[in-house]
């Protein structure tokens, strides 16, 4: 749509001429209910009040609106033609006065794509559900604005509703009349404005909070989902880690949450995680589990929880300029929550979680060719939704650990919160938080920054070792390695750690110093003398960002003893570099699988077991030679199934083995357990077919055509609600089937009749391991299709598509041929879209050289 995607450029210049006084927004969602009359989108009316000044008057400009149509526009009482000044995505607004009111009346469209007003509607009991969700430029879906973070501005709502319904905003709200009307905001961006409404499910709670001088902070606290999820809810413990998070946050910003209550929507078919609307967090409705799960994904959770609420200040108090400084709010909310989780809540192993899982997200992000700095070029608006990526998260939050370790977790601390007094409610850019920082530490903070801020790509670091005569070290350096496309070496504060394999048959540490690496090659003079170590961990304590390598001695030490690592930060570091060595083709694959066979069931660490789980299903899908993938799979499911019966009944590394044996299940007795276990033939003793396990057990069934379509019909009958019925399309998907391929294929490709969730789970479905001869006739289909889904869908389900559909499991140099083949043709296709293929492309070809790799390897393992 014309002017839709809007750009840096024009977001600059138009805030260096506006500035937004207010908003009104009154929204009629009563037509949420009923029968669609099959005329067209269901729409609501939205009618804003736009107040503004213009610092040159007699100057044109223009205000954001994504409608099916515009009834009425009046600008300082004078009416204008919609049909003139209304071209789908703006409103043209010429001859601008010194103070100005806009009065924009339109019919506006409910989603089904998670963005914009969703609209939802529960198979179970019929109840229809709304909620916003906006970012990065979705509030013009809703109502008029001038649709740029820098444009704050405080917000009235008012909201007709259906009958019975409730309705929620960011601020506190009041029914009078059969009119929700609500408390004006602070000034705040469009992005994070919300409404949710419908027949929502609500429990209340209060934080409160005395200061020394006998003042008190009291915060009502709400949390909300769907009437059918309210059994499941666990309320109790959402409130218990965002009261922590309340008392944690408060002690070390020094400033009083300022946004009034404090709901939290647990939402369907949400896209994100979570979304930091002041006063009214939405979270996807996954979070509330109705099955058995780990401590993993509760831990999970309350990080959500925590990093949502880190935004409160960083990101909705103050606000970046515009998405090139995304990372002003996103790596700090990301370090926030896992800096938080482990000082506020029961989740004292939260750091383990962020070095293995947060961190393999940003390694493989900024190996990509799409990698960027952390402080980003976005020149517009689909740029900026692509960027809310590993890089901007969770390398940033690693960025921002490294920053604690060189300036001082005080100095960092004392400059957050001379940041939130400087700049609350405003608008701030990279420079403005360096100098705060200068001020705290004392620091120079623009050579840190242009290394770790302003340049992308990961180094490697790793260990060189010369013993003396005597055996003990001699000299012990780091060598740093970059590489050739992202040359920047870059300083690191690090502590490098000694291990040796004790009389128990333990991996333990015996010597450890921090160190500053700089350049290509740093000697650690401290460790000079000491006993010759079996390990050296040369990130220890995960203090920086990079790729861990290992010398001779310590890869071969990892071989034998890895599962006698004591230390489980250490551990888990161990296996992110051994993974990152599979990656990278260092490491063949089958050794990794044999690693896993043989030491993932002695790990303690329950999130780490999990995140081996998915390594090794992606090690055995991706990165295992072709003529070896059915033996490795083999042995991969029978491990599987010795560690299911060899773990503890009823616990949950029980429940994690069940889960994985289920993925890799590939044997006629494999799914003959499967099945058994579903019927109650064969019991294991402690483990619980909940509903949740049972869809888990059947996808395997269904895409290998153990069961058939009446099964699953059966199994919905069981599980007749909105969970349900996803797990069932996904399982329809899975089916061995060309009809059935075909037919989903028709449904995510050539129409747009399934809401988002509905075509992420078909897409889910559709993709199976086992299947890559019958979905290799869609790898053509695929290139023909992706142009033209772009166009013509939103950007979300168009990211579904573009890489859930990739033809990544046809690993072949034919297909990275037809790849390029496509990119060389298609030079001038949305830069968004040739990104998301650049990206596919490049997983494609690091899987062909994993499995090179593999191929000519020794004769170890699988």
């Amino acid at each position: 749509m014309p002017g839709e995607n809007l750009s840096r450029d024009e977001a600059r210049e138009r805030a260096a001429l506006l500035s937004v006084d207010g908003y009104e927004v009154s929204l009629d969602l009563r037509s949420a209910v009923g029968e669609d009359d099959g005329a067209g989108p269901r729409t609501f009316r939205s009618v804003t009040t736009l107040r503004f000044r213009c610092n040159e008057p007699g100057a044109s400009s223009f205000a954001d609106l994504i409608a099916p149509s515009v009834t009425a526009v009046s600008l300082n009482g004078r009416d204008l033609d919609p049909g003139e000044v209304f071209d789908g995505s703006r409103i043209t607004l010429e001859d601008l006065a010194a103070d100005n009111e806009l009065v924009v009346d339109a019919q506006c469209a409910y989603s089904r794509t998670g963005e914009g007003l969703h609209r939802f509607v529960d198979p179970e009991d019929g109840e229809v559900y709304l909620y916003t969700q906006y970012e990065p430029a979705d509030s013009r879906r809703v109502f008029a604005n001038f649709e740029q973070p820098d444009l704050k501005a405080p917000f009235r709502f008012e909201v007709r509703a259906p009958e019975g319904w409730t309705v929620w905003s960011n601020g506190v709200g009041e029914l009078a009349d059969g009119v929700w009307r609500f408390a004006e905001t602070k000034p705040i961006s469009t992005y994070i404005t919300c409404v949710v409404a419908g027949p929502y499910h609500y429990v209340t709670d209060s934080y409160s909070r005395t200061y020394p001088d006998g003042t008190t902070l009291e915060i009502p606290l709400g949390a909300l989902c769907r009437k059918g999820l309210a059994p499941h809810f666990d309320s109790d413990d959402v409130f218990l880690v965002t009261k922590q998070g309340l008392d944690f946050f408060h002690d070390h910003f020094d400033y009083p949450y300022p946004f009034g209550k404090y709901d939290q929507a647990f939402v369907p078919e949400y896209n994100l995680g979570a979304m930091e609307n002041p006063g009214l967090v939405t979270f996807r409705e996954e979070f509330i589990f109705r099955g058995r799960v780990t401590q993993a994904s509760y831990e999970g959770r309350a990080n959500v929880i925590l990093h949502e609420m880190a935004h409160m200040w960083f990101g909705d108090l103050v606000t970046m300029e515009w998405w090139d400084d995304l990372w002003l709010k996103e790596s700090f909310a990301d370090f926030m929550g896992a800096f938080s989780l482990v000082g506020a809540t029961r989740f004292a192993g939260g750091w383990i979680t962020f070095a293995n899982r947060r961190k393999a997200w940003a390694y493989r992000a900024d190996q990509l060719p799409s990698t960027h700095p952390v402080t980003a070029d976005i020149r517009d608006l689909q740029d900026a939704k692509l960027n809310f990526d590993g890089i901007t998260y969770a390398k940033g939050a690693s960025v921002l650990k490294q920053l604690v370790a060189y300036v001082g977790q005080d100095a960092f601390l004392e400059g957050a919160r001379r940041y939130f007094k400087r700049h609350a409610y405003g608008n701030t850019r990279l420079g403005d938080l360096l100098s705060v920082l200068e001020e705290t530490s004392g620091r120079d903070m623009s050579a840190w920054a242009r290394s770790w801020l302003q340049t992308a790509g990961v180094n490697s670091l790793t260990p060189q070792v010369l013993l003396g005569p005597d055996g003990r070290v001699e000299e012990l350096a780091v060598v740093q390695e970059a590489a050739e496309s992202h040359p920047e070496l870059r300083p690191h504060r690090v502590a490098v750690g000694l291990y040796r394999v004790t009389d128990g048959g333990t991996l333990e540490r015996y010597a450890r110093t921090e160190t500053d690496v700089d350049g290509a090659r740093t000697v650690v003079a401290d460790l000079a003398g000491a006993e010759a170590p079996d390990l050296v961990l040369v990130n220890d304590d995960d203090l920086t960002y990079c790729k861990i390598r290992f010398d001779t001695t310590s890869l071969a030490t990892l071989r034998e003893h890895l599962g006698s690592v004591t230390d489980p930060l250490a551990r888990a570091l161990c296996w992110s570099a051994l993974w990152n060595m599979t990656r990278d083709a260092l490491l063949p694959a089958r050794d990794f699988v044999d690693l896993v066979l043989r030491f993932a069931g002695r790990e303690s660490e329950i999130g780490v077991l999990q995140m081996l789980h998915a390594w090794a299903e992606s090690a055995l899908t991706h990165y295992t030679a072709p003529g070896r993938r059915e033996a490795a799979g083999r042995l991969l499911a029978e491990g599987a199934r010795r560690e299911l019966y060899a773990a503890g009944a009823g616990s949950e590394h029980q429940l994690a083995w069940a889960r994985f044996f289920a993925r890799v299940a590939a044997a006629d007795t494999d799914f003959e357990l499967l099945r058994d276990l579903l019927t109650g033939a064969v019991a294991v003793e402690g483990l619980d077919l909940d509903q949740e396990l049972r869809w888990v057990f059947l996808e395997p069934l269904a895409a290998h055509g153990v069961v058939d379509e009446k099964v699953l019909a059966e199994e919905l009958a069981r599980d007749d609600t909105a969970s349900g019925k996803r797990h069932q399309v996904r399982c329809l998907a899975a089916r061995p089937s060309e009809a059935v391929k075909a037919q989903a294929w028709a449904q995510v490709v050539e129409s747009d009749a399934l809401s988002n969730a509905m075509v992420e789970a078909t897409i889910s479905g559709f993709e199976q391991g086992s299947q890559r001869d019958l979905l290799a006739p869609y790898a053509a289909k695929y290139f023909a299709a992706i142009e033209r889904v772009w166009a013509e869908r939103s950007i979300q389900i168009g990211m579904h598509v573009v890489s859930g559909l990739f033809p990544s499991l046809q690993q072949s140099q034919e297909t990275l041929d037809a790849t390029d083949a496509w990119l060389d043709s298609h030079r001038e296709a949305a830069p968004a879209l040739r990104r998301l293929v650049l990206e596919a492309r490049d997983d494609l070809a690091r899987a062909l050289r994993g499995q090179a790799c593999d191929a000519t390897a020794g004769s170890t393992g699988p």
